[in-house]
């Protein structure tokens, strides 16, 4: 079977990561998305370490394009807007992450193309808005982690130094929050027939996503000075004699299981992490009394002894361990493909498994301009103006 959304044509006007992994998502289930990207290529192609001898591809790109089919335009140009006018009166979905005003000055704003097209669904990526005192930043994954409560979250336990996290999570978890909200206009077209903009910034998003437990002392208006910080306290992560591993033990059962696990009778009689209030109050104690114990025995020891009291465990993995990793090979969760100038590369299937409408990785990511040719032709347009295009430096197709 096809994917979930075979049929929807999503005209890519992304780039940077936002944008173009929140569009491989809908790859992945089945659309046809087109990438536009200048004729320089996407600057994500050449970003950090190139994989590929031409110069096209990075690891990055192709973890942010797979399956993707590639126009390489000059969007400036007549000849460039005339191009995607026509593209958008196709288009089920139309994605951009241009900073506001760019996409009307081309003529190509959202009421502008939504009064022509009514059922076109128009998403806007930003970082911050379109509105209010930040709103002309330049924007990146670490100024939302600056502005969001991330970094500070992340902060050092003794000094209270704010740290970044080191993944672009802004970035990427704006994807998920584009992808999902796609999909219910989708739905909800189907219902009225009318399209919708859809507008995601960076912020909101990664204000939302860390509002529930992140945010649990600022939850009540009057109780902030009176409510624990959550964050006040080690992470749960413990060395071993040989390693690192983390555990949870949230629950009674779960606690009563470490303590039958750690050998000492005494630990379960200990009265600052008698109950689950008494073990959240006491927390820093509690963790740094669980690091006396796991520090005394190896990795291995101390999983097995938990999985037979279920405490809930793992050990913590380098990223070189991860591919290997015995839940990560049982479950498939690691694909191989072609990738062409580059060879046999690797990426994560799809997570979301549908049993009917099957998600997949539908292939590589396209080199620059690689489908220039098939699109315009697709247009309408005749192979003697597409050359004619390409000799004007409007468009750039791929060579064979």
């Amino acid at each position: 079977m096809p994917g979930p959304l075979s049929g929807v044509r999503v005209l890519d006007l992304t780039a940077v990561v936002s944008g173009p992994y929140a569009t491989m998502f809908l790859a992945d289930q089945g659309a046809d998305v087109l990438k536009i990207e200048p004729t320089s290529g996407d600057g994500t192609r050449r970003s950090r370490t190139l994989i590929d001898a031409a110069g096209e591809f990075s690891a990055l790109f192709v973890s942010c394009n797979r399956g993707k089919r590639s126009l390489s335009i000059d969007i400036k140009s007549k000849t460039g807007r005339e191009v995607l006018a026509k593209l958008a009166a196709q288009a089920d979905v139309l994605v951009q992450n241009f900073r506001p005003g760019t996409m009307e000055r081309l003529g190509l704003g959202q009421e502008e193309l939504r009064k022509k097209y009514p059922r076109l669904i128009y998403v806007s990526i930003s970082g911050v808005g379109d509105s209010g005192p930040y709103v002309k930043k330049r924007v990146y994954d670490p100024i939302v982690q600056a502005l969001s409560g991330f970094a500070d979250i992340q902060s050092q336990p003794v000094t209270n130094r704010p740290q970044m996290i080191r993944t672009i999570v802004c970035d990427k978890t704006t994807s998920v929050f584009t992808a999902q909200a796609v999909s219910s206009a989708l739905y909800a077209r189907e219902k009225t027939g009318q399209g919708d903009h859809i507008q995601v910034a960076m912020l909101d998003a990664m204000i939302s996503y860390l509002w529930p437990e992140g945010m649990m002392q600022y939850t009540v208006v009057g109780a902030e000075a009176t409510t624990t910080d959550p964050n006040d306290r080690p992470d749960l992560v413990f060395k071993t004699l040989d390693g690192y591993i983390t555990c949870g033990t949230i629950s009674d059962s779960e606690w009563q299981g470490f303590c039958k696990a750690s050998g000492d009778p005494m630990l379960a009689q200990d009265e600052r992490f008698a109950t689950p209030g008494a073990r959240f109050v006491n927390a820093t104690a509690r963790i740094n009394k669980m690091q006396e114990y796991i520090g005394k025995h190896t990795t291995a020891e101390w999983l097995e002894r938990f999985d037979e009291n279920d405490v809930p465990c793992a050990p913590i993995l380098r990223r070189g361990e991860i591919v290997k990793n015995e839940q990560v090979v049982a479950r498939g969760l690691i694909e191989e493909f072609d990738q062409p100038t580059v060879g046999r590369v690797r990426q994560p299937k799809p997570a979301a498994i549908f049993e009917v409408n099957k998600a997949v990785i539908g292939g590589p990511a396209p080199r620059v301009g690689e489908h220039s040719r098939v699109v315009l032709r697709e247009l309408g347009y005749s192979d003697s103006a597409i050359d004619a295009m390409i000799a004007d430096k409007a468009v750039r197709a791929a060579s064979k």
